[in-house]
């Protein structure tokens, strides 16, 4: 459940490469080194290790990232226990193993229970007013950033580790429990979140791809007879 690709420093094992470290490139005096990623145990911090559980699942797509907020609606009022961050790139990988770990789960459990939908309100609220009938406190605003994923199931709910793989450990950023008939719901959330995150991208590579156009004339030619009437 813990295990994720964290860093490791690159293998200079070799002769020529022991007690060397890190090599200068570039300007004189500046070090780079390259670090790779390989499965390491990631660190579970005191204040995320208990988990909080959620009801439900808003998500925000940006123009350069998605936001995920885990609801709990069993209080009043509703209030947002976790926000995490995620990029286009992680959204995408995230899709793909909840498919599969959803896949495993039915297989061993049998089919998640589908949720029932409630009947949607004559004009749907907006997202401010969404808000606004939520409760977020302070430490919950920033949210916390992750770019690895983490699942695993039980028989009747699933957990998600947040992780921030960084040099040298990484590190769980959140960890939320979603009872299993929450999770296809929010698999059809993401991609619709995705797709839609995708058209976008589409639309603006498309425009900057359009030959520029001769701005329109805001006033008429000047100059005698103009319009070819009247006297010359």
């Amino acid at each position: 459940m813990n295990e994720s690709n964290g860093p490791k420093p690159p293998d200079d094992s070799g002769p020529e490469n022991q007690g060397s470290g890190p090599k200068p490139e570039g300007t004189p005096g500046q070090y780079n080194q390259r670090i790779e990623h390989a499965p390491v145990t990631a660190r579970v911090p005191e204040r995320v290790a208990r988990g909080v559980f959620s009801t439900g699942v808003i998500i925000i797509d940006g123009p350069y990232e998605f936001v995920l907020d885990f609801v709990m609606g069993l209080v009043q009022p509703r209030q947002v226990v976790a926000r995490v961050i995620l990029s286009p790139i992680v959204v995408e990988q995230f899709i793909h193993a909840i498919r599969d770990n959803v896949s495993k789960f039915e297989a061993r459990f049998g089919k998640i229970a589908e949720l029932p939908r409630p009947t949607p309100p004559p004009r749907p609220p907006t997202i401010q007013e969404i808000y606004d009938d939520l409760k977020m406190t302070d430490d919950t605003l920033a949210g916390s950033y992750a770019n690895a994923v983490l699942m695993a199931h039980g028989a009747s709910e699933f957990t998600f580790d947040f992780i921030t793989r960084f040099f040298p450990t990484a590190a769980v950023a959140a960890r939320v429990f979603l009872a299993a008939p929450q999770v296809p719901r929010m698999l059809e959330s993401l991609i619709v979140s995705l797709n839609r995150y995708k058209q976008r991208m589409e639309a603006a590579r498309n425009q900057q791809q359009q030959p520029p156009q001769e701005p329109p004339m805001s006033h008429p030619p000047m100059g005698p007879n103009p319009g070819g009437t009247g006297p010359a």
